[in-house]
């Protein structure tokens, strides 16, 4: 069975955002006409708290999209966003939330970012959405969402290092920085998955 993942299609990332993706808006239509193609529909939802060290708020002196060392990883300071029970943080309401099944919060650990739906950055936490998948006899995985060169590209891969067959949308996906994703795409590729 296939399944979607739709990533991070949260006020915060739209337009008017804190962290808004450009245009991100113009994915929500063609996510909506894309459900009725999938019998397993599951989200992902950035969850962070206020005191999270991968705000440049956290960090004196530094400004967002600085980069700096969290712990051993490379971290990106970003603007505040999606705190925990905001309404950055809440779905966008032009998206259709009926048939999604179940909805997977990460980056919840002050301590550590977390791009992928699957595991955060370091792969210290799974989220157990590898385990929902299987136990619902997924075998493919199709990724959309924002931003596509950061949450989209990263829930991607973890699902090839998983064991899924996964593949990328690129219509219902738009990035922060499209040279970047350019190349991510190419290594998303090269890595086994697919671009739709």
């Amino acid at each position: 069975m296939k399944a979607l993942i739709i990533v991070d299609v949260q006020n915060d990332f739209l337009p008017e955002g804190s962290l808004a993706v450009s245009k991100g808006d113009e994915i929500i239509p063609i996510i909506n006409q894309l459900q009725k193609d999938y019998e397993l529909i599951v989200a992902t939802q950035d969850w962070h708290p206020t005191n999270h060290l991968s705000f440049a708020s956290q960090h004196e002196g530094k400004l967002p999209f600085e980069q700096i060392d969290l712990y051993g990883l490379d971290q990106v300071l970003w603007p505040d966003h999606c705190i925990q029970g905001s309404y950055g943080s809440e779905f966008s309401d032009e998206l259709d939330m009926n048939r999604v099944e179940a909805v997977f919060r990460k980056g919840m650990d002050p301590k550590i970012d977390s791009y992928s739906g699957f595991f955060d950055n370091g792969k210290r936490k799974d989220t157990g959405l590898a385990g929902y998948l299987r136990a619902r006899n997924v075998e493919e995985v199709h990724v959309c969402g924002l931003a596509a060169d950061f949450c989209v590209y990263f829930t991607a891969m973890d699902a090839l290092s998983v064991g899924f067959k996964s593949a990328i949308i690129s219509k219902a996906a738009k990035a922060i920085d499209k040279g970047a994703f350019m190349e991510k795409k190419n290594d998303f590729i090269q890595a086994g998955g697919l671009l739709l």
